[in-house]
């Protein structure tokens, strides 16, 4: 298994089908649900280990999860409501390194997806067809359909769901 893409990397998409976008939306409404099945069980002192080697904490992964969905969420909405905005990027490794994704308790980031999902949920699930097709400006990877913004959303948390199952997985000696 490849510890750092255990469900392959990302292959961006900037239209979906009907049926991809709802398949999209569904697996976004799950990640939640799944990450604290994932977190189940797992000790403070698992929690602060590494799930591969080189790599963050599971603490750090939560913690970064909410961090990024929450960005998500945001850029969706400027995209809804602006013409073609150009986002902000951040640098995940400081956002990681600082006190509440190195220390604070996994359920406040649990939390968050939660509610960051859910909200997100409201909004795709109320958008029309052409909706999908606005854009925004990502000064890293250019210009995002929210289409294709939805389909990195679920690869993001399904990525990092199976980081933290695989390491359990692993911890099991499965």
């Amino acid at each position: 298994m490849d510890l750092q893409y255990p469900i392959g990397k990302l292959k961006r998409k900037a239209v979906l089908t009907p049926d991809e976008r709802r398949a999209e939306i569904a697996r976004i409404a799950e990640i939640p649900g799944q990450m604290s099945v994932a977190l189940a069980g797992l000790t403070p002192a698992q929690l602060d280990s590494p799930y591969r080697e080189s790599g963050w904490t599971v603490r750090q992964v939560v913690h970064h999860l909410a961090d990024a969905h929450i960005n998500g969420l945001i850029r969706l909405k400027l995209a809804l409501t602006e013409q073609h905005p150009t986002i902000k990027p951040y640098d995940q490794d400081p956002w990681s390194a600082l006190p509440d994704g190195k220390s604070a308790p996994v359920e406040i980031s649990l939390a968050l997806l939660t509610a960051v999902h859910q909200r997100m949920v409201v909004i795709l699930n109320s958008l029309k067809p052409a909706d999908f097709a606005r854009t925004f400006e990502h000064p890293e990877i250019g210009t995002v359909t929210i289409d294709m913004h939805v389909g990195m959303l679920s690869w993001h948390g399904r990525h990092h769901v199976a980081h933290v199952a695989s390491f359990k997985d692993r911890l099991a000696g499965k």
